[in-house]
């Protein structure tokens, strides 16, 4: 998933603390686009990857995007432990905006959703 982001410097250390991502490659300038991108994710199994980008320079298409409050929707991240996750979440920044509760989409598993210091929606997923 592609998530833009205001600044690479902002945004990496909170995915780093958040959810121990690290840098899988980057960061890459791209003239053409006129944006400065990062890999980040846990380099482990079928991890998901996902690509930061910030705008390079003024007249970036990102910063237009990100005025307009644009980056990603939502990740949807399953945790073994829901409540000691919220906790860990939260002492790195996030704001919890909304508890657990069950989800019918998964089966009654409960989700919760926190929102990141880089302005991301998250939902958490309990793991069965």
């Amino acid at each position: 998933m592609g998530v833009a982001v205001r600044s690479l410097e902002d945004a990496v250390p909170v995915y780093q603390q958040v959810f121990q991502y690290l840098i899988l490659s980057g960061p890459f300038v791209d003239p053409i686009q006129r944006v400065r991108v990062c890999f980040v994710g846990t380099n482990a199994g079928p991890d998901a990857v996902v690509e930061l980008v910030a705008p390079e320079g003024p007249d970036s298409p990102i910063g237009t995007v990100l005025s307009k409050g644009i980056g990603a929707y939502h990740v949807c991240y399953e945790v073994k432990a829901l409540e000691s996750a919220l906790v860990h979440v939260r002492a790195h920044g996030c704001v919890i905006v909304a508890n657990p509760v069950p989800a019918v989409a998964f089966g009654g598993r409960r989700v919760a959703w926190l929102y990141m210091p880089t302005r991301q929606l998250v939902e958490l997923l309990e793991e069965v």
